[in-house]
């Protein structure tokens, strides 16, 4: 680490002196004014209802109503589809819809998203600063937390796309970038009369920070994760370069393998059951990396006027991050390592942002996942806000550069918060049909093979949830599948009895004379097991609709229906355990020595 104000206000035995605390609430107080003027337009307007604001909020109220319900990590989306349900949360990372659903039970659901920006941005602040203070000055680096807050990139993705996950997602980035950073450094120099293993020792401190951030990223945004994969390879890579040796690939793989076990629990079950929905649709029409490049033409006007919009943001944080590059390259001897590195993470995120990379969004593993090369935006602000620190930082008229800068980013948000859609209907409309029975939208990646979600009993009446919401489920949970003109006719209610109606398990009594073909108000997926009379049986599904038919024969019978734990979530749950224990267990080890030293 270069010497610095925070370093020079460390005493010898490493603990902060007054003045490191004092540096330290400087920042925060920065980083909270920032967060807070990024969120005040709430406090006038209310949410800002950008394209993934329902997806989310939806997801929110799914995963409180199943808290209520005792089941602390759902699997099944409920009420998506209009109550057949989706298996959303096996495939979308918990971190986000988990701290929704927490803000939303213990504030009104309206502040729910509000609160949630800001905690988020108060965090990717925060990481920043620990980021940029390992180098720059503590004015600096708090300045380079307050560039990452108000960066044009975050209010797109408040404002116009309200990607609540991939927002998360960028808060740990930095994180990420400081955890490669300490393995590439530490341990490069070792003491002299230290022997190698002291030197390994010494490159393991970064592995904890690097592995649990990079574990926290794939948590949090799965696109944002491919990024945060193939930037981290590339950092390691130079790193390797920069220090002549293998040591980082080495260390830094270590903790990319212990950053996938940590979050196997999510990874593995995401991973095998892929094959169970039709995934590829998340690649589909207008989301493919080819359509989204910048600057890009489509037949669509709305969806041009949006690339061109995050088009323009992204050229302005291009121009920008280049600009700063150059006035800053004059004090790269002072952090050599973060310089260089953070020049190829740039250079990397500005190519790919371009259709000359097509080729590489074609053969590289996962990354047509990443659906829009505008996301690589996640990355570039990362040395976007420490170049801007460091080259205005040092100017001698840096006030005026701090001014102006303002003035910038005061004007790129008045436009894009004028621009946003504002919608203060979209949360009371959600709890509405929720609790009227009603469901929501479904996502077409997360149907089953064989469902056409549009095609589903109740779908047409989804759009006029809002006007309707008061009267009963258009579809009952269960019906009955006519034999003769195959279509779902209404179930003898004398002859059904209901016990239970959960998320993850429905129980019911049946009566009847002859065999009965009962449709479920519930998609056919391989993890729904049904019993009759406590035996096991299979079910099908529905031509077109992959509604779930049971057969059930003649006489008196009890059914139960449950959401089954797949061998493939319990080995994913014993990789991150087994992962948490390695890593919990090397910090124990490595704490001792030291202290025996």
């Amino acid at each position: 680490m270069s010497s610095n104000s925070i370093s020079e206000a460390v005493d010898s035995r490493g603990v902060e002196t007054p003045l490191a605390l004092a540096l330290g609430r400087g920042p925060l107080l920065l980083i909270v004014i920032a967060a807070t003027a990024v969120v005040m337009p709430m406090f006038f307007f209310g949410n800002a209802s950008g394209h993934d604001f329902g997806f989310h909020l939806a997801s929110w109220l799914d995963v409180a109503g199943q808290w209520r319900e005792g089941i602390a990590y759902p699997r099944w989306a409920e009420w998506a589809n209009w109550g057949f349900g989706e298996p959303r949360f096996i495939f979308y990372p918990p971190a986000s819809w988990t701290l929704g659903a927490a803000l939303g039970s213990v504030l009104p659901w309206r502040m729910a998203p509000g609160a949630y920006i800001w905690l988020v941005l108060v965090l990717s602040g925060i990481a920043m600063w620990r980021l940029a203070r390992e180098w720059l000055s503590g004015p600096q680096a708090g300045a380079a937390a307050a560039i990452y807050v108000v960066s044009p990139y975050q209010l797109v993705v408040v404002y116009y796309r309200s990607d609540f996950a991939e927002l998360l997602a960028s808060a740990f980035f930095p994180l990420l970038i400081l955890g490669a950073a300490r393995v590439v450094r530490d341990g490069v120099h070792e003491t002299p009369g230290a022997g190698a293993r002291d030197g390994w020792r010494e490159t393991w401190r970064g592995v904890p920070l690097l592995a649990i951030s990079f574990a926290a990223i794939w948590l949090s945004n799965a696109p944002a994760a491919v990024i945060a994969t193939y930037s981290l390879a590339l950092l390691l890579v130079v790193g390797s370069i920069w220090q002549h040796s293998f040591r980082p690939l080495l260390f830094g793989g270590a903790a990319m393998a212990l950053g996938f076990g940590l979050a196997a629990f999510y990874i593995v079950p995401a991973a095998f059951e892929q094959s169970w929905v039709q995934i590829g649709l998340a690649i589909g029409e207008n989301l493919r990396p080819a359509q989204n490049f910048l600057f890009t033409g489509s037949s669509d006007p709305e969806f041009v006027l949006f690339n061109w919009k995050v088009s323009s943001v992204a050229l302005g944080t291009i121009l920008f991050t280049g600009i700063a590059a150059v006035f800053s390259a004059r004090y790269r001897r002072e952090y050599p390592l973060l310089w260089w590195m953070m020049l190829a993470l740039a250079a990397a995120s500005v190519v790919l942002m371009f259709p000359a990379s097509i080729w590489l969004w074609r053969y590289l593993p996962k990354l047509q996942f990443v659906q829009f090369p505008w996301r690589w935006l996640i990355a570039l602000d990362i040395p976007y806000a420490l170049f801007l620190a460091s080259a205005i930082g040092r100017s001698q008229k840096h006030w005026i550069w701090y001014g102006a800068l303002t003035v910038i980013a005061l004007t790129t948000a008045t436009a894009i918060v004028g621009n946003a859609w504002w919608d203060s209907e979209d949360i009371p409309t959600l709890v509405t049909v929720i609790h009227s029975g009603r469901g929501y939208d479904g996502t077409d990646e997360y149907a089953p093979i064989g469902c056409d979600r549009y095609n589903l009993p109740g779908a047409p009446q989804q759009a006029e949830a809002s006007e309707d919401a008061q009267q009963p489920p258009s579809t009952p949970p269960i019906a009955i599948l006519d034999s003769d003109s195959d279509e779902i006719v209404p179930a003898d209610s004398p002859h059904l009895r209901i016990e239970k109606w959960a998320s993850e398990n429905k129980s019911f009594r049946v009566e009847t004379p002859e065999q009965v073909a009962l449709a479920l108000r519930l998609l056919k997926y391989p993890a729904w097991e049904t019993r009759i009379d406590g035996v096991g049986v299979q079910t099908g599904g529905r031509q077109e609709t992959a509604q779930m038919l049971v057969q059930v024969p003649p006489g008196s019978h009890h059914l139960e229906v449950f959401f089954r734990r797949t061998p493939d979530r319990t080995a994913g749950a014993a990789i991150s355990g087994l992962s948490a224990v390695v890593l919990l267990g090397s910090a124990i080890l490595l704490r001792r020595r030291e202290e025996l030293r």
